[in-house]
């Protein structure tokens, strides 16, 4: 059993930013200055916090600015300071920028030759609203008070009842008014994680920004005594089709059921069921084109279970970037490693010889070979399996031609050592690496490094404005004696 908690109320000047994006300030603590780590808080902070010690370290929370920073502003949401969404409200999307270029600055600068430099970083060209894809979460108090929203900063799960949020459409938040419309005259408990009981666990909403479509998806409790009835379901899509229908004349709704099913001892399993509308949405994408022409319009459809870059309009800058960067010529041969639903490897498809397309979800590799249908990409192929093992098999059997461009985007936790074995193996001219973890990024670059490869370009791109996430590209050449 870990020590009690005890704390203490403190002034505090605040210095610096953390790894998450809060400030610290310094406490004197047994003779010694203990950092504290404070949420919502800047360099020039000066605050008053209650401070929490357990062995020998400190965390603290904000109580009062007793004088603000000059770096800070105004937040535009009502809920800054409470929700767990946003990080950097109380700074300029400037400074925001800068602390990110800083960031990926000392990360990578030591890995660069001294002819080669970090580019500047891509901003948003708007900052708000920029999100495709949002999930809230459904909960309840002892004294049977209703939430829906997003969890609080630092609360284990409490949930905040949203009523605006500037990351996103403002029909996200019609949504989740019609959705507590409809929970109100209902019967059903949000689930309690504890003690699998209750029904409602999730609500997620999507959109195609280029498109209009939308798609809601509602995620249950696999506990049968929790079950929704026929009545609770059909009472949802059409209190879901009044809110968001007439409003949305240009794009087509799509309504979803998801049942989450939990057992000891094994994978949580989801199974979809289709409520109305149709079982995907659309979203196009530009792709600009370096030597002038026409930008290339790409046309998408995205499954309930599918990743898509949340950010739709930086995610078209991201990748006309990176297929700039890794100047692809027409008769290259590139494998992407963990596809997706193909978007990357159907923008690759247009410039190389061939593309192979690598990804672990079932779902998504069905969603691939659809949109390079839909795209008339007839030079892509996609595998379905881990990135090692099917890179183990390719060498094996021999079963398509070495690549020269390799594409990674692994998920946070960057390329595992059996990876990067198998990655070197193939041997291309170049490694094109794009990470929404640039720390796992340079550990994984250090050791493409030792193996014969040398950094070529960083390309910072800011993906989400207002928090501490950053997206980063990065281009490897083999080094060939």
């Amino acid at each position: 059993m870990g020590r009690a908690k005890h704390s203490q109320h403190a002034e505090l000047g605040i210095v610096e930013f953390s790894k998450k994006g809060n400030g610290i300030g310094f406490i004197k603590q047994n003779e010694k200055l203990l950092p504290v780590e404070v949420p919502f808080t800047i360099p020039g902070d000066h605050i008053q916090a209650s401070v929490q010690f357990k062995r020998r370290k400190a965390s603290a929370q904000l109580v009062e600015i007793s004088t603000p920073s000059p770096m800070r502003i105004a937040p535009k949401c009502s809920h800054f300071g409470i929700c767990g969404g946003c990080r950097w409200q109380q700074l300029s999307y400037e400074e925001q920028l800068r602390l990110k270029e800083q960031k990926i600055n000392g990360l990578f600068s030591s890995h660069l030759k001294a002819t080669k430099s970090i580019l500047p970083i891509i901003a948003c060209e708007d900052p708000w609203q920029y999100r495709n894809k949002m999930e809230f979460t459904f909960s309840s108090d002892l004294s049977q008070n209703k939430f829906l929203g997003l969890i609080m900063d630092s609360s284990r799960g409490k949930v905040i009842n949203l009523s605006e949020c500037h990351l996103t459409n403002p029909w996200f938040i019609d949504l989740l008014n019609a959705t507590r419309e409809w929970w109100s005259g209902s019967t059903l408990d949000a689930y309690h994680h504890y003690r699998n009981t209750g029904s409602l666990r999730t609500l997620t909403a999507r959109e195609g920004q280029r498109t209009g479509d939308r798609m809601v998806i509602l995620t249950v409790s696999g506990n049968p005594d929790y079950a929704l009835s026929k009545a609770d379901l059909e009472q949802f899509v059409s209190t879901l089709r009044n809110a968001i229908e007439p409003h949305n004349q240009a794009g087509k709704l799509s309504i979803f059921l998801r049942i989450q099913q939990l057992a000891k001892g094994m994978a949580t399993q989801f199974y979809e069921m289709l409520l109305y509308g149709p079982d995907k949405i659309r979203e196009n994408l530009f792709i600009q084109n370096v030597s002038g022409e026409p930008a290339t319009e790409l046309e998408f459809k995205i499954s309930p279970a599918a990743f898509f870059q949340p950010n739709t309009r930086q995610s078209e800058r991201l990748y006309s970037l990176a297929i700039q960067l890794a100047s692809i010529s027409h008769l290259d041969v590139v494998y992407d490693l963990y596809c997706g639903t193909g978007t990357l490897s159907i923008c690759l498809a247009k410039k190389a010889k061939m593309v192979l397309g690598i990804e672990i979800c079932p779902e998504a590799v069905l969603d691939a070979e659809a949109n390079a249908v839909q795209n008339t990409c007839a030079n892509v192929r996609f595998l379905c399996g881990t990135v090692h093992e099917q890179l183990v098999k390719i060498a094996e059997e021999n079963l398509y031609p070495s690549p020269d461009l390799v594409v990674v985007d692994p998920p946070r936790a960057g390329l595992d050592p059996h990876t990067i074995n198998q990655l070197v193996k193939l041997n291309p001219k170049k490694i094109l690496y794009i990470s929404c973890n640039p720390v796992s990024q340079e550990e994984n670059v250090k050791d493409l490094i030792a193996h014969g490869y040398s950094l070529d370009v960083v390309q910072p791109v800011d993906q989400f404005p207002h928090t501490v996430h950053i997206e980063n590209i990065v281009v490897l050449a083999r080094v060939d004696n």
